[in-house]
């Protein structure tokens, strides 16, 4: 069940061409912004490799390694939570903790800072609804108390960004360098 760092290289490389959500970019290119955003505002390389695989959930369901109920129309496929075991093992909390969190960081977000709203691309404001909608402060407030919910919040600050069509970043292998010395 678990992957190993050559099985992630190889998912992200031949399914990372699928297009991302309703986003004018494919999968690995929004991997490889996101983590490009976290390394040019120096991020920790755990957390580089956390925006790197953020989203690899969506990229294991494509496979079939995984089975969810809910399609990208009809509800959330939780892609937050369905990738963790299988990296766990591989990655400690300081990775896996900012992936499972950066969904709930636009929770956040949007209960927390009254111009992130008008910052979603219209696919991200669609699963923004059934992923659970915006925060109660109470909500917010225990989400703010989680270790890493910071790293998070900053994860998906760079997920938002990472929708550019043919953007420059640095390739994959410059990337899985920096997974390969955080791996336990």
């Amino acid at each position: 069940m678990a992957l190993t760092l050559s099985d992630i290289s190889q998912l992200l490389t031949v399914e990372g061409d699928n297009q991302y959500g309703g986003e004018a970019v494919s999968q690995l290119e929004h991997a490889l912004q996101c983590a490009s955003l976290a390394e040019e505002a120096g991020e920790t390389p755990h957390t580089i490799t956390a925006a790197l695989l953020h989203d690899i959930g969506h990229l294991l369901a494509k496979t079939g390694r995984i089975q969810t109920t809910a399609t990208s129309d009809n509800g959330d496929d939780l892609h937050q939570y369905v990738a963790l075991p299988f990296l766990r093992g591989l990655f400690s909390g300081a990775v896996l903790e900012p992936i499972r969190l950066h969904v709930d960081a636009k929770r956040y977000l949007c209960a927390t800072d009254q111009t992130y709203w008008s910052t979603l691309s219209t696919a991200s404001k669609h699963s923004l609804v059934v992923q659970g909608g915006i925060y109660t402060p109470p909500q917010a407030a225990e989400f703010e108390e989680q270790a890493f919910a910071h790293e998070a919040v900053r994860l998906r600050r760079y997920d938002d960004l990472a929708k550019v069509p043919q953007a420059l970043t640095p390739k994959l292998p410059h990337f899985l360098k920096i997974m390969h010395s955080v791996a336990l």
